[in-house]
This record gives structure tokens, sequence and C-alpha cells, in this order.
């Protein structure tokens, strides 16, 4: 019991913590640099993007636990909480490079290779726990939504 209350709260101190970060990147520079870019026609209204992220942070924080919970000695566990840990940090890298960096072009060098990172964790994780994996399922899709359109906002103002 212990080790699952462990898990529990190490999962949500790290996506508490990058959510943290995020928001300490992105408010700031939302008026008036964001709200100046051109956007695409697909761009969601700025209201959306709360409760996409609190529930894909609510997702990844049961998944992280649920593979943390495994026996110590599952094969693949550290390779696949690793996997999550690297995607977790590009996730937090991304609002320092696009919003604080106010750079749609180094967001765009960041959020590539965080879709590969998230769709590797999708794969670790669902050989190991399929509900684990199944869970990160979300994140790939908003993560490969927002590489379009963080590379269309790169195009339309570079």
């Amino acid at each position: 019991m212990r080790t699952k209350i462990t898990w529990g709260v190490l999962a949500v101190a790290l996506v508490a913590g990058v959510s943290l970060s995020g928001q300490l990147a992105t408010f700031p520079n939302l008026m008036p640099w964001y709200e100046g870019l051109v956007k695409p026609s697909f761009n969601p209204p700025r209201w959306v993007f709360a409760p996409v992220w609190t529930a894909l942070y609510f997702l990844m924080a049961c998944s992280f636990w649920r593979i943390g919970i495994l026996p110590r000695r599952s094969p693949g566990k550290t390779f696949a909480l690793s996997a999550f840990l690297f995607q977790l940090f590009l996730n937090a890298a991304w609002s320092w490079m696009f919003f604080r960096a106010q750079s749609p072009f180094l967001g765009l060098l960041n959020i590539v290779p965080q879709l590969i990172a998230v769709v590797a964790t999708i794969g670790l994780f669902w050989r190991l726990d399929r509900l684990a994996g199944a869970l990160i399922v979300p994140l790939g899709f908003w993560v490969a939504y927002a590489t379009a359109l963080n590379f269309a906002i790169y195009r339309l103002n570079g």
C-alpha cells in the first residue's frame, strides 16, 4: 500500500510541476505576443486549453502511477518510465521555447521529438499495462494536433 501511495504522490507532483512550469512561461506571453500572431482556422479558442490540459495531465499521472506500481523487476519498466519522463520534460520545455522565447520555430524544434517520445511512451507502457498505454493515447492525439498547429503558426508568422 505504501508503494502505491508513494508512486501516486510522485505522479501528481511530476505532472503538477510540469503544468505549473508551463503556466509560468505561457500566461505572461499570451497578451500581446500570442494574441498578435496570425493563427490558422483550426486554432481553438483560448478557453479550450485549460480543460484539455487538466484532463491530459490527470491521465498522464494515472498512467505513470500504474507503471510505477508494477513490480520493481518488471522487464522494461525502467526504460518505459524514462521515456515518460523524457516526453514530460519536452512537454515542459515546449512552453518555454514557444511562449517564453516567443518563438514558434523553437516550439516546432521541440514538439516534433515530443510527439515521437509520446508515441514511444504509449508503446512501452502498452507492453507493460494496456490501460496505462491507453491513458496516454489522448495525449498523443493532442500533441499531434498541437504539432500541426505549431507548424501552421510558424508558417503564418515566419
